[in-house]
């Protein structure tokens, strides 16, 4: 898992920690101290930790100006035991939310597994975003993991699905995502 490094190829477009409007801010990196694990497993220090014991991220990219952030997770998604979703809204979308921020894209590639609770966080941050026309949009997850995200109810408050689950993100640059996923949420959204 340490060999896992975080999508680096925006980084000319943004840096989260560069970003005073970032929950990341002035966060320092070692690129040799490798100290947060996964269950024991040590992972790339370059992920963020944001409350949750199991499950890292890294804000790839926020245009503030089309309220969109782009972020990018690592591990197992636990609301039943860590309540990880908590941790997600209250700590990071809630800071972004806060600065303009109503499009969220969740990159799940490297999510392994996930364990649902009940649906109240993501209700009230659909709630949060909605009144702007936001979305929440979960890109190229693993199929087990959206077919237990389907079987808890969590599909009524965030999108998901074979046009999201086919996209080469990593083809485009940053502006050029965003527009991708305009016409794809356009089409969803129908």
């Amino acid at each position: 898992m340490q060999d896992i490094e975080p999508y680096y190829h925006w980084r000319d477009y943004y840096v989260s920690e560069e970003d005073e409007r970032s929950p990341f801010f002035e966060r320092e990196y070692s690129e040799f101290e490798f100290s947060n694990t996964i269950y024991n497993f040590f992972i790339h220090p370059q992920w963020d930790e944001f409350g949750s014991a199991t499950l890292y991220l890294k804000v790839l990219f926020a245009d503030y100006e089309n309220g969109l952030v782009i972020i990018e997770l690592l591990g197992e998604w636990n609301d039943a035991v860590g309540n990880d979703i908590m941790f997600l809204k209250r700590d990071v979308a809630d800071e972004f939310i806060a600065a303009g921020i109503h499009k969220f894209v969740l990159i799940g590639e490297n999510v392994l597994n996930f364990h649902a609770s009940d649906n109240c966080y993501y209700e009230e941050w659909l709630e949060d975003i909605g009144e702007q026309q936001g979305w929440i949009a979960l890109v190229n997850f693993r199929d087990h993991v959206l077919r237990e995200m389907r079987q808890a109810g969590i599909g009524q408050f965030v999108q998901f699905g074979d046009l999201l689950n086919e996209m080469n993100w990593r083809t485009f640059k940053p502006f050029q995502m965003d527009y991708a996923m305009e016409q794809a949420m356009q089409k969803m959204l129908r």
